[in-house]
């Protein structure tokens, strides 16, 4: 990626692409760990059911809960668990970032590719906004 300003923290040391572009998933689902749909609260995507269908952090929080997801403090790694970042501009959720086990975060930048970056701030800018709240589950044995 070159220099964009949709993601200013972006830069060749702090990021790998790690997939190519698709249409398949996007990020929502890339942190769900469900690379067969596109998550998003609308009629023709999937969304958990009895979910509301709206952009709001309560709407994401309870979509990540019915896959064992729940609310925590920090993006710290912690052994035994698996978090997601939500980022949001303004009231509305924009992105999600799932954090891997050496500690990094991985990221599906809409249509476009898979990347690894070292912390959620990388990914904030006027395109996803900023890291609102992050979550967590067991990892699944």
């Amino acid at each position: 990626m070159h220099p964009n300003p949709a993601f200013p923290n972006l830069n060749a040391t702090n990021y790998t692409i790690t997939s190519p572009p698709t249409r398949q998933y996007n990020c929502i689902a890339w942190a769900a760990d469900d690379e067969l749909h596109w998550w998003w609260p609308e009629p023709r995507a999937y969304w958990p059911l009895g979910v509301p269908m709206d952009t709001t952090l309560v709407a994401f929080i309870e979509a990540f809960r019915t896959i064992g997801y729940e609310t925590c403090q920090d993006g710290s790694l912690e052994s035994g668990l698996v978090k997601i970042a939500l980022y949001a501009r303004g009231s509305s959720i924009t992105h999600a970032a799932r954090q891997l086990p050496s500690g990094h975060w991985t990221s599906k930048l809409g249509e476009k590719e898979d990347i690894e970056h070292r912390t959620p701030d990388e990914v904030c800018g006027p395109v996803y906004g900023v890291v609102v709240q992050f979550l967590s589950r067991p990892i699944s044995p």
